[in-house]
C-alpha cells in the first residue's frame, strides 16, 4: 500500500538529535489517519548516526535507512527523495526546527492543488523563536541575491521544510546537480522552469544554536552556486528531455 506522506530526512552526524526526532514522529504518526513513512539518508557521519537508525529501523515498520559515502546535504536529499514511495514527499531537517505537528498544513486537504509548498519564515503567519539578529539578517541578504538571480517572488527558499509531490519530486530531483546547501534554490529553480506551482507555508520557526550552518563560507560558496545554477541552465541541464 503506497504511504501518503514520505518524510526526508539528511543526517550528517546526527546520533545525538535524532532519537529525540524519531520519537517525536513515532507519536505523530500515530494520531494520523494516513499511512506514512521516513527516509533517512545518513551521509559522511563520523559518529554512530548510521547504527542507531540501523537499530531503531528494526523496531519499526515506517522507517527506511540508506547510507552516502560522500557528505552533501544536497546528496542526501536526492537520494532520500528518489528512494521515497509517498504520494507526498516532505524534507524534514533532524533537528525539527519547526514542529513536526505542522506537517499536515503541507498535505491536502488542509493544503489542495500544489505542486511543492516550502515552509517560509517570512510569508504570513510565520514566526520566528529566538533567532539572533544578525543571523536573520545574513539570510535576508542571501535571499535577496536568490530572487535577483534566480527565484523572483520567493522569499524564504532556505527553509529546511518542503513538501513536493511524487510526480514532482521524481522529475525535479532526477535532474538536481548540487550537492551541497545550494540544491534548494536549485530544484526550486527547476522546479519553476518545468512550470509547476510553488507555494510558501508560513511556519513557526525556533533557531537551534547548534545549527550546522556555516554563515560565511556557506553564504560564499551559495553565492557561486548561483551563478552555477544559471551556467546549468544555459547549457540545457535543466531540460525535461534529459529525463528520456
Amino acid at each position: 500500500m503506497t504511504p501518503l506522506l514520505s518524510i526526508i530526512i539528511p543526517a550528517h552526524n546526527e546520533e545525538h538529535r535524532l532519537p529525540d526526532t524519531l520519537e517525536a514522529i513515532a507519536a505523530f504518526f500515530k494520531m494520523q489517519s494516513y499511512l506514512a513513512e521516513v527516509v533517512v539518508v545518513e551521509n559522511g557521519s563520523h559518529d554512530q548516526t548510521l547504527a542507531f537508525c540501523q537499530n531503531f529501523a528494526r523496531s519499526v515498520s515506517w522507517l527506511r535507512v540508506f547510507h552516502e559515502d560522500c557528505r552533501g546535504k544536497g546528496l542526501a536529499v536526492k537520494r532520500g527523495m528518489l528512494e521515497a514511495t509517498g504520494d507526498y514527499r516532505f524534507i524534514c531537517d533532524a533537528d525539527l526546527s519547526m514542529p513536526i505537528t505542522e506537517v499536515n498544513r503541507f498535505l491536502p486537504p488542509l493544503l489542495p492543488h500544489f505542486d511543492v509548498a516550502i515552509g517560509s519564515r517570512e510569508s504570513p503567519g510565520a514566526k520566528r523563536y529566538n533567532e539572533p539578529l544578525y543571523r536573520h539578517l545574513i539570510g535576508r541578504v542571501f535571499n535577496s541575491m536568490v530572487r535577483l538571480a534566480a527565484l523572483p517572488g520567493l522569499q524564504d527558499t532556505q527553509c529546511g521544510f518542503k513538501c513536493f509531490s511524487a510526480e514532482v519530486a521524481q522529475k525535479v530531483f532526477s535532474l538536481q546537480t548540487l550537492g551541497g546547501m545550494s540544491f534548494d534554490v536549485e530544484v526550486l529553480y527547476i522546479a519553476r522552469k518545468l512550470g509547476y506551482q510553488i507555494v510558501e507555508v508560513g511556519i513557526p520557526w525556533y533557531f537551534n544554536a547548534e545549527s550546522r550552518v556555516r554563515l560565511v563560507d556557506d553564504s560564499l560558496r551559495m553565492a557561486f552556486d548561483l551563478l552555477e545554477i544559471r551556467r546549468n541552465d544555459r547549457k540545457g541541464l535543466y531540460d525535461v528531455s534529459r529525463l528520456g
